[in-house]
């Protein structure tokens, strides 16, 4: 049967159009590929690589500022760029964003002191939050929806990838050579993805801006981040008085600028983007907190070695990108309608595959292995097809901000989820409990966190649907 979407007032076979790698959309989708590839590759590699600069740079104190400013300036990056897009279109702000980036590479390569590092670290956050708010949004304009499941797919595969080969690739860099050929290889990358990608970023059209320019963002994003940083250094600093006046005060900080800068009702679970983008913030968290709890209950209470332990966590990001590849073959056959029922099967998946690994003294090898391979299926599906789905609830003159609501649902969520988790095990042991029940109860908390997401994954059920049909009248 040969279907056709509608462009416009223009009829165009599938056939014509059905590749994300067809002639039209070669350029954009290799070009984003490539960024996503080094941001991602960029991100593990220095993971891996941290211990080795900080110690080099005789800056061990600050250890977790390489982390926690590349996590702050993300958000800003997200949010700002976010609202901006849908007046100014993303072509300057694309290339603004990917100079930032390259400029913080190069500066991380050259650094002197952990300072300096630090700053280029919150120039990569800055610039890669922004690049990703513009990548999903070109996806919104250029692709139509029956091409959106694949490039997703394709992206989430792009960003998975690295994570099995990132690590230990930069670890040999460091040990051959020098951590600073880490920042160095990405730039080649970079300038490829930008060569490909830019002239059809400068062909994107934005549709008209619904409403006002919202006021006050810029001040928003720098308190929301100021008042994270606070909320993440009290967790650390916890059972102290410190810690707990720097977590309250903190919190008090974020309130305003969550309910200002996501979607109204996304806190109530309002049914549609907002209970979507609450539900991908919460399994993702859940995601990301497993895997760091996990390689540290196989290196800490298993005795098994980091590379060994990495490639266990690696079975997910197997399995993550073979299900988003498939997820998009899936999308074409039923035409989008069975979006929902793969948002929450996924979820279901990583309820189970989480749940395994919970009772550390009960996770060896094997069950590892299976449990992180279930939550990788279960991420691929709902990670891929949520994204399809917020961008078929995009409004007129919105695409940049939910592009935002995206990638700030993919990164201050999961950073805030770890370091509660950290807080956990760090607070038990301080209680007398042994490392393997605080990892336990951190364990504990990742699968509540995914249990509430599986119930906001219901709450878009009824619009989804809507939008489904309305897709499928218009591909016949």
């Amino acid at each position: 049967m040969l279907y056709f979407y509608i462009s416009g007032w223009k009829v165009t076979p599938l056939s014509a159009t059905g590749s994300i790698f067809s002639s039209r959309y070669l350029a954009l989708t290799v070009g984003i590929i490539l960024a996503v590839m080094a941001i991602g590759f960029e991100g593990l590699a220095v993971t891996t690589v941290a211990p080795v600069i900080a110690g080099d740079l005789q800056g061990l104190h600050l250890f977790g500022w390489i982390f926690s400013a590349y996590l702050l300036a993300q958000i800003i990056g997200t949010m700002i760029i976010g609202r901006q897009i849908d007046r100014k279109g993303p072509a300057l702000l694309f290339t603004i964003a990917l100079i930032l980036f390259a400029v913080g590479l190069v500066a991380a390569a050259i650094a002197n002191d952990m300072y300096m590092l630090i700053a280029a670290r919150a120039l990569q956050g800055f610039g890669a939050g922004s690049m990703y708010t513009c990548m999903y949004t070109a996806i919104s304009l250029q692709y139509p929806d029956h091409l959106r499941a694949k490039i997703l797919g394709a992206l989430g595969t792009a960003y998975v990838l690295p994570s099995m080969l990132g690590p230990y690739v930069a670890g040999v860099i460091a040990q051959t050579w020098s951590w600073r050929y880490v920042f160095w290889g990405v730039l080649p990358i970079l300038l490829v993805a930008a060569i490909l990608s830019m002239p059809v970023f400068r062909k994107l059209k934005m549709p008209p801006a619904a409403g006002k320019p919202e006021s006050g963002v810029i001040g928003l994003s720098v308190l929301l981040a100021l008042g994270t940083g606070m909320f993440l250094s009290g967790l650390g600093m916890l059972p102290r008085v410190l810690g707990i006046a720097l977590l309250l005060a903190g919190l008090a900080l974020m309130i305003v600028p969550l309910r200002r800068l996501l979607p109204a009702g996304t806190f109530a679970l309002r049914p549609g983007l907002s209970s979507l983008i609450a539900s991908r913030g919460l399994f993702f968290a859940a995601y990301v907190c497993t895997q760091n709890f996990l390689v540290l209950s196989l290196t800490e209470t298993k005795g098994l070695s980091a590379d060994k332990a990495g490639l266990i966590v690696a079975s997910a990001a197997l399995s993550w990108s073979i299900i988003a590849i498939l997820q998009a073959r899936w999308d074409a056959a039923d035409q989008g309608r069975g979006r929902h029922k793969r948002i929450m099967a996924g979820v279901v998946l990583m309820i189970l595959g989480i749940g395994m690994l919970v009772w550390v003294p009960a996770v060896h090898v094997p069950l590892a292995i299976f449990g992180e391979i279930v939550a990788g299926i279960g991420i691929g599906l709902a990670h891929t097809t949520s994204g399809t789905v917020a961008f078929t609830l995009v409004k007129g003159g919105q695409s940049g901000q939910v592009s935002g609501s995206l990638q700030f649902a993919d990164s201050f969520t999961p950073g805030v989820a770890v370091g509660i988790g950290g807080a956990i095990i760090a607070i038990s042991q301080t209680a007398g409990r042994s490392l393997e029940g605080g990892i336990t109860i951190a364990m504990t908390f990742c699968v509540a966190l995914v249990l509430l997401s599986l119930y906001a994954s219901g709450r878009t059920r009824r619009v989804q649907a809507t939008e489904a049909e309305t897709s499928a009248q218009a591909i016949s």
